[in-house]
C-alpha cells in the first residue's frame, strides 16, 4: 500500500466458507450469544457477524483477528495470519473459536458438520505432519505442547457431546439476563401511589426529612419524579414543608 508506514507488514487474511442453515431468526442467534463476553456481535437484517480483535500493532490497527459471518445458508470465517506466525497453528487456533461459537448457537443454526469436521481433521493432519519434519526439533523441546496438539483429534470428536452443555449454559445465562431486566424494569416503574407510600415511610424513618438524591439512588427513581410526588403529597396534605 502506498501510504503504509515504514516497517509495517500487513497480515494476510484467509477465508473459508461452510454450508449452513438458519433454524430461527437472526435475533435468536444474537440472543444466544448475548451471555458471552469473549466476542463482539453485530446484527443486520440478513446476517450476524461475530468478531474479535486479539492483538493490535503499534498503530493500534488489528493484527490478530477473526470474523465469523452467519448468513441464512452459509458460515464464512475470515482470519488474519501475521507474517511471523505459523499459518497451520493459526488455523487451528481460529477453528477452536469457530467451534465454540457454533456450539453456543447450535439450537438456532446448523452447519454442515461433515465438511466442517473434514476441514478440522485436515488442519490437524497438517500440524502433525509439520511436527514430524522441519518443526520436530522445536516441538520435541515442548512435550506438553506436542501432546496437546495430538489430543486435538480426540477433542474434535468430543465437541459434539460438549455442545449440549454449552448450549444449556448459554440458555441459562440468557434466561438470567431476562430475569434481571424484568426486575430492573419493575424497579423503574413504581406507580405514583406506591411512591407516595415509600416516601411517607422514608420520612417517618428519617426524622421527618428526605434526601432526594439518596432516595433516588436507593430506589432507582429520577429526582424530578420524586419532586413531583412530594409536591403532590404536600398539595394533598399528606406532608408539610418546614422552614
Amino acid at each position: 500500500m502506498a501510504d503504509e508506514a515504514p516497517g509495517i507488514v500487513e497480515p494476510s487474511v484467509n477465508t473459508v466458507i461452510f454450508d449452513g442453515k438458519l433454524l430461527g431468526g437472526i435475533g435468536d442467534m444474537e440472543a444466544s450469544l448475548s451471555g458471552t463476553q469473549l466476542f463482539s456481535v453485530s446484527k443486520s437484517e440478513d446476517k450476524l457477524v461475530v468478531f474479535n480483535v486479539e492483538t493490535r500493532d503499534m498503530q493500534r490497527r488489528p493484527l490478530l483477528f477473526f470474523i465469523i459471518t452467519f448468513r441464512k445458508d452459509s458460515v464464512e470465517l475470515d482470519y488474519s495470519v501475521p507474517k511471523d506466525t505459523s499459518e497451520k497453528l493459526r488455523k487451528l487456533s481460529v477453528l477452536r473459536n469457530l467451534m465454540g461459537v457454533l456450539s453456543v448457537v447450535s439450537k438456532v443454526y446448523s452447519v454442515d458438520q461433515k465438511s466442517l469436521y473434514e476441514y478440522v481433521d485436515a488442519a490437524i493432519d497438517d500440524v502433525i505432519a509439520s511436527m514430524s519434519q522441519g518443526y520436530s526439533t522445536l516441538f520435541n523441546s515442548y512435550d506438553s505442547l506436542l501432546a496437546e496438539h495430538r489430543e486435538l483429534r480426540r477433542l474434535n470428536l468430543e465437541l459434539a457431546s460438549s455442545n449440549k452443555s454449552l448450549t444449556a449454559d448459554a440458555t441459562r445465562i440468557s434466561r438470567e439476563n431476562e430475569e434481571l431486566k424484568d426486575k430492573l424494569k419493575a424497579l423503574e416503574n413504581y406507580s405514583d401511589e406506591s411512591l407516595m407510600v415509600m416516601v411517607q415511610e422514608w420520612i417517618e424513618s428519617h426524622n421527618s426529612t428526605i434526601d432526594m438524591a439518596e432516595f433516588a439512588k436507593t430506589y432507582k427513581v429520577t429526582q424530578p419524579r420524586i419532586e413531583q410526588i412530594l409536591n403532590r403529597m404536600v398539595a394533598a396534605g399528606y406532608i408539610e414543608l418546614r422552614g
